[in-house]
């Protein structure tokens, strides 16, 4: 099944029975053990959904700017903030990542499994874009299989089982498009793991989990 992925899919998907339990999720595990390590700067998370990973950021002491589409998802990401009293270092953007663009550029860019109304690695190539010289790219994707069948929900959005094959990558295909003049990559890998939802019920999922260094 083909997913435009535009405002109108994500408003119905922040807006509709599972948005609870995607807004209830734990920080990323690869996020909190690739990025734990760093020095705390400026951060800008690419598709925020309900601010899990933006918060956890924010906790550790980087300045946010945590971007998604859908303002009900904002909304949530917003009250968590407040709850977890890191308000003040979050700034909260509703935008349309595959034609916004930031201002400046971040010590470290992140994404988790969000994927716009465009190609997805070009996707990927855009939020490179936004790394300051020096800095850290992180990207947690979709793994993509060779057989797509039924999707799957880990909170973003899709049914059970693979995602779609538009929106996934594998570690190679998102690595051979980072320039080794421009970039160091520091993780590149494909990774299986097992998540239990809130109804206690086990699902596979599929990362892949690239991480790069821009080159000063």
């Amino acid at each position: 099944m083909t997913h435009s992925f535009d405002k109108n899919y994500w408003d119905d998907i922040w807006q509709g029975d599972r948005a609870v339990a995607m807004a209830a999720s734990e920080p990323n595990p690869h996020l909190v053990r690739e990025i734990a390590d760093l020095t705390p700067g400026t951060a800008l998370e690419a598709g925020c959904g309900a601010g899990t990973e933006a918060i956890w950021l924010a906790s550790r002491g980087w300045q946010v700017t945590a971007a998604d589409i859908a303002a009900d998802a904002l909304a949530r990401a917003s009250e968590r903030a407040a709850a977890s009293e890191v308000s003040g270092q979050v700034h909260w953007v509703e935008a349309d990542l595959s034609t916004w663009a930031p201002e400046t550029h971040f010590d470290l860019v992140t994404t988790h499994y969000a994927h716009p109304a465009m190609p997805q690695l070009e996707f990927y190539d855009r939020i490179a874009s936004w790394v300051a010289p020096g800095g850290t790219l992180f990207i947690v994707g979709h793994l993509h299989h060779d057989n797509h069948g039924a999707e799957d929900e880990h909170g973003h959005g899709h049914g059970h089982g693979h995602p779609p094959a538009e929106a996934s990558a594998t570690a190679a295909s998102i690595t051979a498009r980072l320039d080794p003049t421009a970039w160091e990559v520091a993780t590149a890998s494909e990774s299986h793991r097992t998540m239990t939802g809130p109804d206690g019920r086990e699902t596979p999922i599929h990362d892949v989990v690239v991480k790069a260094i821009r080159r000063a």
